[in-house]
């Protein structure tokens, strides 16, 4: 049993769904034991009924249980009965949802409408001007007080036409107030959501669903927990939407979700979804479907060794302690191992699917930023000099057999091996190392050896939870060899496989486990994937999980009927300019409400102001107003360029 400090799942080690009430939104109920539901949003102006209905129909085809649509006014709030009954017309009868900023009289109005209203508490009665004010608790009080006022219809109108409501916290547009207390915190976006929920239930409303969204996975992540912690105090289980919000596009916004979406479910947490992504809603679907279908079947795993506290805090990060071997662990970056160990024959050209180019006019090897850090071939041969920077890996036997050892550096299958191995590297050796050995008297023999990076590998069907307990076994007998996570995927698409590896190394990594990661994967007709796609995965999942930056970081939101311009293609536009920009943090916002509080912590922020109008941000002070659109790019690389961010792209 987990004590009550990390109560925040069934268990740590076997999974099991995180029970919560249920909650009816028309006729497909959420939470309890009704299977994760899948959502997403409409992208077209809530006010063109056509457009919002035939893309809801292509939405609830993809397999979208409930549709959200934008209600920014009075207006789309109206205009939210004409959807609905176009949609019944043609007989469909999924449930819709408002979305509501800034705006109760909307909510209101949406509530009699349709199966659920949505709201976010830093916005829709609370105060978010971006100023630092110190509130007295007189003063705090009598804030309360006043949302109280302004919240309280909605709510009584909810329980009166039995409307849902989720009460959405999103991590960047917390309200002054509750800045001014608890900071840009993930406590801070827990408490914004318990006042509301708080007056829900002083009002014997219960129809609710809570969300803890954030762009950055980590910090999503630790507000969910905290969460359930602080409703298990409370005597409360609502259901909890999942998503992490402004993803992005691509594989970048596909990995960011699943790392952060995927880490919770992993725990058996979540009774709805939404993938937030730049493109159109339909894709979203299928990504969401994956991610939830993976859990069909979960509970018959492999056993894992029960543990009732974990020797680490599960709300706040920390990176497990090692010592360094060659470049591996303490404060280095975690670091990524390409494995060529079933190719027939090694070419110098292959490398440069794994970020290494050889130049034979120069003789010289150029990288790139997502350049792997060590190569296993196994049993093979390199018939050419490797690159200085990436170092080689050979199994045991083979490494035994060189002439020259310092060429590479040894692979031991297990602890048995490595201890009775007549040779061994007096710089780095691999060491296999799982469940079954982590708990036997050979990890002694390995222990804290300076030599030795351990490569930890599983099995398992619950795999994550399995390496995570490895990891609580070593910390508390203070055992501090760095780890290499392993996961090995077969017979998958590449949609699954990059998803399942997210959520598999990004649940590791963003509680502060594993010093590199080694990832490989079969297709459905038991081919290995291309190496690059392999590679650019791993490093998507460091950067994902912001162990590791090695490209520069887009922060867009999905797009919906508040958008004021073409997300996709000024994303892309964005995206052709600055890609190079390693580690620098652009965020691409359709309007205000996504605006300077939800990319958080975006460096600079492109955001839609009015029709044409684009207002630019440095953090989240305002640069410039009112920028035609047509030269906004331009000038957010001017602004780029002011703030000493800007570097040349290479020439091709």
């Amino acid at each position: 049993m987990i004590e009550k400090i990390t109560k925040y799942c069934n268990s740590l080690t076997q999974y099991s769904r995180y029970k919560t009430r249920e909650v009816f939104i028309g006729d497909v109920p959420l939470g309890a034991n009704n299977p994760i539901r899948i959502q997403s949003m409409t992208t077209t102006d809530t006010m063109n009924t056509i457009a919002t209905v035939e893309q809801s129909i292509r939405m609830i085809k993809a397999g979208c249980e409930y549709v959200r649509i934008t209600a920014p006014s009075i207006n789309e709030a109206e205009n939210l009965r004409n959807i609905k009954s176009e949609l019944r017309k043609r007989g469909y009868k999924t449930p819709l949802i408002a979305d509501i900023h800034f705006t109760p009289n909307a909510a209101e109005l949406a509530a009699r409408i349709v199966e659920k209203v949505r709201v976010n508490p830093g916005n829709y009665a609370d105060k978010k001007k971006f100023q630092v004010i110190d509130y007295t608790d007189t003063e705090y009080n009598s804030e309360l007080e006043r949302i109280r006022e302004k919240f309280s219809p909605l709510v009584k109108i909810c329980k009166e036409y039995g409307t849902a409501m989720r009460i959405g916290t999103n991590h960047g547009s917390l309200s002054d107030r509750i800045m001014s207390r608890y900071g840009d915190t993930p406590n801070g976006m827990v408490e914004s959501a318990l006042e509301f929920l708080r007056i829900c239930e002083d009002l014997d409303y219960h129809n609710i669903v809570l969300s803890m969204k954030s762009s950055n996975p980590q910090v999503m992540v630790q507000a969910y927990r905290l969460l359930i912690q602080r409703m298990e105090s409370e005597n409360m289980n609502y259901p909890l939407h999942l998503g992490v919000t402004e993803a992005g596009d691509g594989e970048d916004g596909r990995i960011k979700s699943a790392l952060g979406i995927g880490t919770l479910l992993e725990d058996g947490i979540g009774d709805t979804i939404r993938v937030s992504l730049t493109e159109e809603p339909e894709f979203e679907v299928p990504v969401a479907i994956s991610l939830a279908q993976r859990y069909k079947g979960r509970e018959s795993h492999s056993q894992i060794i029960s543990i009732d506290e974990p020797p680490k805090d599960p709300y706040s990060y920390q990176r497990r302690e090692t010592f360094e071997v060659a470049g591996i662990g303490d404060a280095t970056v975690p670091k990524v191992i390409s494995d060529f160990s079933e190719e027939k024959i090694i070419n110098y050209k292959d490398l440069t699917q794994i970020g290494f180019t050889y130049d034979p006019i120069t003789d010289k090897w150029n990288m790139t930023d997502q350049a792997s850090d060590f190569l296993f071939i196994g049993n093979n041969n390199l018939h050419f000099e490797s690159p200085a920077v990436l170092k080689v890996i050979y199994n045991y036997e083979k490494w035994s057999s060189l002439e020259d050892k310092t060429k590479g550096f040894p692979f031991f299958s297990s602890i048995e091996q490595f201890k009775s191995a007549g040779n061994k590297s007096f710089v780095l050796n691999f060491v296999e190392l799982n469940q079954r050995s982590a708990f036997s008297d050979q990890l002694s023999v390995i222990a804290n050896d300076q030599t030795v990076v351990l490569i930890l590998s599983t099995e398992n069907l619950h795999g994550m939870a399995e390496q995570r307990r490895v990891f609580f076994e070593l910390m508390p007998r203070n055992i501090k060899n760095p780890v290499i996570i392993k996961r090995s995927y077969e017979k998958m698409n590449e949609d699954n496989f990059r998803l399942y590896a997210s959520t598999d190394f990004g649940s590791l990594l963003i509680d502060g486990f594993g010093d590199g990661v080694w990832l490989t994967g079969k297709d459905q007709s038991n081919n290995n994937f291309e190496k690059g796609f392999t590679n650019r995965t791993c490093f998507g999942i460091l950067q994902a999980a912001r162990t590791r930056i090695s490209k520069t970081e887009y922060i867009a939101c999905p797009s919906c009927g508040r958008t004021l311009f073409d997300l996709v293609e000024v994303t892309n536009k964005i995206r052709k300019r600055t890609e190079h920009l390693k580690g620098v943090k652009i965020a691409i916002m359709g309007c205000i409400v996504n605006g300077p509080g939800e990319m958080a912590d975006a460096d600079f922020g492109y955001v839609g102001s009015g029709p044409n109008k684009i207002t630019l941000y440095h953090g989240k002070d305002i640069v410039r107003r009112n920028v035609n659109s047509d030269n906004a790019v331009d000038e957010l690389i001017e602004i780029i360029r002011e703030k000493g961010s800007w570097i040349e792209p290479a020439k091709i």
